[in-house]
């Protein structure tokens, strides 16, 4: 379908995001607390945090993951961008409604 791919992606960053939370609330904390917490598999917690480590949102420590130097840009810059994804949503609709 059209939108099978974007829905993919967004539940990933859904993904992304709970982990983040978690790590950033709770941390340091390790990938079988995260399962346990998130409800998620551990391969999928783990695959979440390296993501989350390639952006510098997150960092490992001998304790578990811990909130990276990058999570307070990303904090100021999350309403922003999630206010252009629902003005893309909102475009899309509009072009949508009228076919």
């Amino acid at each position: 379908m059209l939108f099978d791919q974007v829905n993919r992606e967004m539940e990933l960053a859904e993904r992304h995001l709970r982990v983040l939370n978690a790590v950033v609330e709770r941390g340091p904390i390790g990938i079988l607390k995260l399962s346990e917490e998130t409800g998620m598999p551990t391969h999928k917690v783990r695959y979440s945090l390296r993501v989350l480590e390639q952006e510098h949102l997150i960092k490992p420590s001998s304790h578990g993951a811990i909130a990276g130097d990058s999570v307070a840009d990303f904090i100021k810059e999350f309403e922003t961008n999630i206010s252009d994804m629902n003005a893309k949503i909102a475009h899309i609709k509009d072009i949508g409604i009228s076919v």
